[in-house]
C-alpha cells in the first residue's frame, strides 16, 4: 500500500493512494497517520478496508490536493551518517564500524513539494536523497534483524538538507546542522513493506536545477534498514511513528570539488525506485548572506 496525507498543512486527510491519481479516504477510519495510528495495529487491516472500497467505487481524484508528508510528526527523527560507502569516500573519512547516530529536531518535517528554507546566515545548505524507515511498533532491545524487519512499517523518500558549516564546523554537533525549519521533505507516499521488493537494490537520485548530481543505489549501503533498527534498540526505545533517515549515496555539494552549495532560487528533483519522486524550490532566507 501507498499511504498517503493530502491536503493543507495541518490540516491532511489520510487516505492510500490506489493509481496515481486516485486515493481512498481513511478519514473514518483514523484521524491522522500518527504513533496512535501504528500503536494500534490498524496498518494490518487497511488492505481490506481499501480493497472494499474500491470495490464499491469509494474512491477520489487526488486532483489538485497538495501532499503533505505521509507520516503525522513524529517522537523523534534519527538519522544515520556515512551510511554508503562511496559516500564515505567522497567525504575522505574512513567507512564507520558502527552506525553514526544523530537526530533531528521532529518539526523540520515538511511535505514532499513544500518549499525548502535556506535559513538566516547559511553559507553551505546542502542536499540528500536518503531512504527513510517509519517504525510501526514500539521497538527496544529487539532479538534480531528479523524482529527488527517486522517492525517497519514502510519505507519513504526523504531529502536530509543539511547546513554542512553549522554541522561540522561548529564543534561536531551534526543536529545544529540538521534541524532547521523545513531541513526534511518526505513524500509522497509510505509504501509497506510488501511492495517494495528488495530495499537494497533501489535505484536513488536527485538533480538541481535539471542537473544529475546524486545517482546511486541503496545496495551501497553499509549497514541495512534491519540492521539500523535493530542496532539503534539496543540504545533507545523506537516509537510507533518514529522516522529513521538511513544516509545517502555520493554527489553532495559538499563532496564536490569545489563545493557547491544552495543560495535560493534553486529547484530541487529527487526519488527513489518505488517511493516516488519530490520537487521543492529553495527559497532564500530574507538575511541570508549570499
Amino acid at each position: 500500500m501507498r499511504l498517503v496525507r493530502l491536503g493543507p498543512a495541518g490540516t491532511e486527510t489520510p487516505g492510500v493512494l490506489v493509481d496515481d491519481d486516485v486515493f481512498v479516504d481513511l478519514s473514518d477510519v483514523t484521524p491522522d497517520f500518527d504513533e496512535a495510528f501504528f500503536a494500534s495495529g490498524a496498518l494490518a487491516s487497511l488492505a481490506t478496508i481499501v480493497a472494499d472500497r474500491v470495490s464499491a467505487g469509494r474512491t477520489e481524484p487526488v486532483g489538485d490536493r497538495r501532499f503533505g508528508a505521509p507520516i503525522a510528526r513524529p517522537h523523534q527523527i534519527l538519522c544515520i551518517g556515512l551510511n554508503y560507502r562511496d559516500h564515505a569516500a567522497e567525504t575522505g573519512q574512513a567507512v564507520p564500524t558502527e552506525p553514526i547516530l544523530f537526530t533531528k529536531a521532529p518539526n523540520t518535517l515538511v511535505g514532499p513539494d513544500d518549499d525548502v528554507l535556506i535559513p538566516r546566515g547559511s553559507h553551505k545548505t546542502d542536499w540528500e536523497v536518503e531512504l527513510g524507515i517509519v517504525i510501526g511498533r514500539h521497538s527496544s532491545y529487539l532479538a534480531d534483524e528479523t524482529e527488527a524487519e517486522a517492525s517497519i512499517a514502510g519505507y519513504v523518500l526523504v531529502n536530509d538538507v543539511s547546513e554542512r558549516e553549522w554541522q561540522l564546523e561548529r564543534n561536531g554537533q551534526w543536529s545544529k546542522g540538521k534541524s532547521a525549519p523545513t531541513f526534511n521533505p518526505a513524500g509522497p507516499y509510505l509504501v509497506t513493506p510488501d511492495e517494495i521488493g528488495d530495499v537494497l537494490d533501489l535505484d536513488m537520485w536527485l538533480d538541481i536545477d535539471g542537473t544529475r548530481r546524486q545517482d546511486g543505489s541503496t545496495s551501497t549501503m553499509i549497514f541495512s534498514p534491519a540492521f539500523i533498527v535493530h542496532y539503534l534498540s539496543q540504545f533507545l526505545a523506537l516509537e510507533p511513528g518514529d522516522l529513521i533517515n538511513t544516509g545517502t549515496p555520493p554527489g553532495v555539494g559538499m563532496g564536490r570539488s569545489p563545493q557547491v552549495f544552495l543560495r535560493g532560487g534553486e529547484t530541487m528533483t529527487l526519488g527513489i525506485t518505488r517511493l516516488g519522486t519530490q520537487t521543492q524550490r529553495v527559497v532564500a532566507h530574507p538575511a541570508a548572506v549570499g
